[in-house]
């Protein structure tokens, strides 16, 4: 691949990640990265909870837990070699009854598969002595779960990426793609064209959409969720010291909301996740009617919606109503008033949902042509974004070199 010309498309942190490994492991590539806003980090990287996860959950052996863990020890030495905040602020699973408590000694046994290190389960005595706000049966506690500054770190990459001769490009809304046997051209929204020799799509959100462009199948299809936040008041930070979560029940597709300390000192509750109006839907009067046509009509949306439409009751219920959000919350934290929280930023998950109404569970890259696709790449993915470059590099490298 020396000498050849490569776009990464889309500017989160796995897209900034990738620019950066392609120049590291092939320092003559032409790479750009193209963004269609007019900086990077605008989506989900910037609107997430800022939470490095240590891979507790996770099958082993997947590609999640294989990247979660490689991805944490990468992310951690690069923040500490370019100066980015990070915190390991440690994390404590909390146990609200027996069935609870069962469902940790399944979670210990996966983290221990998994590499975690330092993990252990607590006893309700020992789960006040870290966290004293908070009350459970039973505990896990991963002292090394982290929080950073995502943005911050993508920034960081860019800017590796482009003294190493890199391009930025922001303002480059990609319309179509058009390839030949030779290169693959890309069409922006402004109308302007500009060939290369292999495109790698981290789209995030508009994931299915631009592989579709190069051919790709329909399945998975991107369904946006909703995730609303608040935030507690100052003065009632203390609540908590590090991250405060539920265990999950495999009964329901999403986690629940829990508290999360973040790098600039506020700390986060929730989210809940409701169908978001748009993909850029980040609040209730955004809509687009084209994506929720779209969301609507997947035969996978439906199944999903057939199967879990108790749960979407509830979570449009917490988005509208205050007390049910907190009291939700407070189940871990009783201590915790409607008055102590703020409304806080709210971010849209880029879900991809299967023609069978399945969550797509595990990263997924997918290959057409000279164009590479990140298909799916749901949390732990900001903690894993270096591994997963890696991952995709190796790939796009495969029969190229």
């Amino acid at each position: 691949m020396n000498g050849k010309r490569v776009a990464v498309v889309g500017g989160g942190i796995i897209g900034a990640a990738v620019a950066r490994r392609l120049l590291q492991v092939a320092p003559d590539l032409e790479v750009t990265l193209l963004e269609k806003e007019s900086a990077l980090a605008q989506h989900q990287t910037g609107r997430n909870s800022g939470v490095v996860h240590a891979g507790l959950y996770y099958t082993p052996g997947s590609l999640k837990a294989r990247l979660c863990r490689r991805g944490m020890a990468l992310l951690m030495e690069f923040c500490e070699e370019h100066g980015v905040p990070y915190e390991q602020r440690g994390k404590v699973l909390v146990a609200l009854n027996d069935v609870e408590r069962a469902r940790l000694s399944d979670i210990m046994d996966r983290a221990v598969a998994n590499g975690v290190p330092d993990v252990r389960l607590l006893n309700a005595a020992e789960l006040r002595e870290i966290e004293p706000h908070v009350r459970g049966v039973a505990g896990l506690h991963s002292p090394h779960t982290a929080i950073v500054d995502f943005p911050g770190v993508t920034r960081a990459l860019a800017d590796v990426m482009v003294a190493r001769g890199g391009q930025v490009r922001t303002g480059y809304e990609v319309a179509g793609i058009t390839e030949s046997r030779s290169e693959v051209v890309l069409g922006a929204a402004c109308g302007q064209e500009d060939a290369f020799d292999q495109v790698i799509v981290c789209a995030g959100l508009h994931a299915d959409r631009i592989a579709a462009m190069a051919g790709d199948e329909a399945d998975p299809r991107i369904v946006p969720f909703r995730g609303e936040y608040y935030l507690l008041r100052e003065g009632r930070r203390q609540l908590v010291r590090g991250l405060v979560y539920p265990v999950p029940d495999p009964r329901y597709p999403f986690l629940g909301v829990h508290l999360t300390p973040r790098i600039n000192g506020e700390v986060m509750v929730g989210p809940n996740a409701v169908l978001a109006l748009a993909r850029e839907g980040y609040r209730w009067g955004k809509v687009s009617p084209r994506d929720l046509r779209e969301a609507v009509a997947w035969p996978g949306f439906r199944r999903f919606a057939r199967r879990h439409w108790r749960t979407g009751v509830s979570e449009i219920l917490g988005s509208v109503s205050r007390r049910r959000f907190v009291a939700a919350a407070r189940r871990y934290v009783p201590e915790l008033t409607i008055d102590d929280v703020v409304p806080g930023p709210n971010g849209v998950r880029a879900q991809a949902l299967g023609r069978d109404g399945a969550l797509v569970d595990d990263f997924r890259v997918t290959r057409r042509g000279h164009v590479l696709s990140v298909r799916n790449a749901p949390s732990p993915a900001a903690t894993s974004s270096l591994a997963i470059a890696e991952h995709v590099v190796d790939i796009a490298m495969e029969g190229h070199s």
